[in-house]
């Protein structure tokens, strides 16, 4: 990390006073603040020309191969590979460097780069079987990603067909890319080293400027006292199991996460309802189920078979009309809970039985295993919460419809 960090100073990389590197076990590495810095602040400065961009890794690759690596993007796109094409350029570009070794420009800081990952690509095929539908699901297309890679590298003409063969190098690349880059889906992807080095927080301190030079710069949002941690967002931290697939970290701050419902098909009236990872949710800490779960599970579920109130709670759902939307709600109220519950109970079974395959298997073969169920016992005490909360309602709402059909 030393020579690292003088390397940044050489290339003209500004960091502000109080900006620091700090690890608990000399392995994993973020970045701290011994002084107090205001909110709109500067704390790092990166030149445009140390910004490595899928756009100018493409210019240069294209100039230096004979035509292999258009190739290579060629079968991206016929394999339904063509919004990976971004970290592609930048993956290969990584191994171009990393071939030239000590003599690349870019030595010191690819030789900063964790050599141990713990996501998903990383895993074995054991660890798959410990995983949840969502976030096995999540782990497969990452893990297709590099199978794609994998193949299409074949074609290139910029690396030796050492490195080509060297899966262990391959994916070394890979991960840092995936858990480094940034950018939109489908759009110019970059990588700003030091910046790089910002953990995710729930709760941010940086956010990233660009101004027309192309000149990155990591400014404070808020006022932050000396002793805390600067940290970016790496995505939605309402979905732990997405950040979990991708970078390997388990954020337990996040406050909620998605319900797990993965049974339910998407349709556009389905999604306008708030079919959603982002906010069909389940809170952490009270238990509590957001609006977009009981109208999905009403919606796509209770009302299935009523095409006539389906469309009345639609219609209503659509213009805002939360007084229809709400007595519907309560004519149906059972039903959906007992949907809801119903899922929370066998969802909590199937996390026991995968937690168990655990027991007694070697974290050394399988070092990411406790990861794994760190995560599974996180999501297990978020359902615990919300089967606390709705086995009284359900109870509840079951003992009034017989009240009701005994008055009757």
């Amino acid at each position: 990390m030393e020579p690292f960090q003088e390397w940044t100073v050489q290339c003209g990389i500004q960091q502000a006073e109080g900006f620091q590197l700090a690890s608990e076990d000399g392995l994993d590495y973020s970045v701290v603040t011994s002084a107090d810095i205001p909110a709109g602040q500067p704390v790092l400065i990166v030149p445009a020309n140390m910004v490595l961009r899928a756009s100018g890794c493409k210019q240069e690759l294209m100039a230096m191969s004979s035509g292999g690596v258009e190739e290579a993007v060629k079968t991206m796109g016929r394999i339904g590979a063509g919004l990976s094409v971004p970290e592609f350029y930048l993956t290969l570009k990584i191994l171009v460097e990393f071939e030239k070794g000590n003599e690349s420009p870019y030595f010191p800081w690819l030789n900063s780069l964790p050599r141990l990952y713990y996501n998903s690509v990383s895993m074995t095929s054991f660890c798959y079987e410990c995983l949840p539908p969502l976030v096995f699901n999540l782990s497969r297309e990452e893990k297709v990603k590099f199978d794609n890679l994998l193949e299409v590298l074949k074609k290139v003409d910029v690396i030796s067909d050492g490195i080509k063969q060297s899966p262990d190098i391959i994916k070394w690349a890979f991960n840092a890319v995936h858990t480094r880059c940034q950018g939109e889906s489908g759009q110019d992807k970059f990588i700003v080293p030091m910046v790089d080095m910002f953990n995710h927080g729930t709760e941010t301190e940086i956010a990233l400027n660009f101004d027309g030079e192309g000149n990155c710069a990591a400014m404070t949002t808020r006022d932050v006292p000396a002793g805390s941690p600067l940290r970016l967002s790496y995505g939605d931290p309402t979905n732990p199991s997405v950040l979990f697939a991708r970078y390997g970290f388990l954020d337990e701050t996040s406050p909620a996460t998605f319900c797990k419902m993965m049974n339910i098909k998407s349709t556009p009236e389905v999604v306008d309802i708030g079919y959603d990872f982002s906010k069909m949710l389940f809170y952490k800490d009270t238990g509590e189920i957001s609006q977009e779960v009981w109208d999905v599970v009403l919606y796509s579920k209770v009302l299935a078979n009523i095409p006539d109130v389906r469309k009345q709670f639609y219609d209503a759902h659509m213009c805002g009309d939360g007084n229809t939307k709400q007595a519907i709600h309560q004519n149906f109220f059972l039903q959906t809970s007992t949907e809801v519950k119903n899922h929370v109970d066998t969802f909590l079974k199937q996390l026991d039985e995968l937690s168990s395959k655990a027991v007694g298997q070697d974290t050394n073969e399988h070092p990411r295993l406790p990861l794994i169920m760190r995560h599974n016992e996180f999501v297990r005490n978020t359902f615990v919460n919300v089967k606390n909360n709705l086995d009284p309602m359900v109870a509840q709402a079951s003992q009034q419809q017989q009240q009701y059909k005994f008055s009757k």
